[in-house]
């Protein structure tokens, strides 16, 4: 499973929650103020996912999850909200996505991709980070919580 990325696997969730849509007759929830809710969700964890991505670029260190090791330990920014400002973000987003499309296989993209991520990729981020980082990112593990 890490060889796919998180958002790799938010768009693989997401096609087999449209496609579980199409072939079920949900019935969508239609509300304004819902899809307002949604698109809002959308935004922030795209702004959020985004700041920290590109804190990533102003730091110069690497925002593949997958690579070997990280020039930087990025403690700033979203991140000294939480470990995971990307995945945080495209869980939000995803979750905003189900409330605009309103039907009920989409409420579960969100779950998987939290899964996704919170079962596979962030524990092999944190080991490289410990055996990279050591201390530094002990201290920074206590003082900062892994999701919210």
């Amino acid at each position: 499973m890490l060889k796919l990325i998180p958002p790799v696997w938010a768009a693989i969730y997401l096609a087999l929650a449209g496609a579980a849509s199409a072939i079920f007759p949900w019935r969508p929830i239609v509300d304004l103020r819902i899809l307002w809710f949604g698109a809002v969700l959308i935004a922030a964890g795209a702004a959020f996912a985004i700041s920290a991505a590109l804190l990533f670029r102003a730091e110069q260190t690497e925002i593949n999850p997958t690579s070997e090791t990280n020039r930087r330990l990025v403690i700033r920014g979203p991140y000294r909200l939480t470990r995971n400002p990307m995945y945080l973000g495209l869980v939000l987003a995803t979750l905003g996505i189900a409330f605009c499309v309103g039907a009920l296989p989409m409420f579960a993209v969100p779950l998987l991709v939290f899964a996704t991520t919170d079962q596979v990729h962030i524990p092999f981020e944190e080991a490289k980070m410990r055996r990279q980082f050591g201390g530094a990112y002990d201290r920074y593990t206590r003082e900062t919580h892994r999701w919210i």
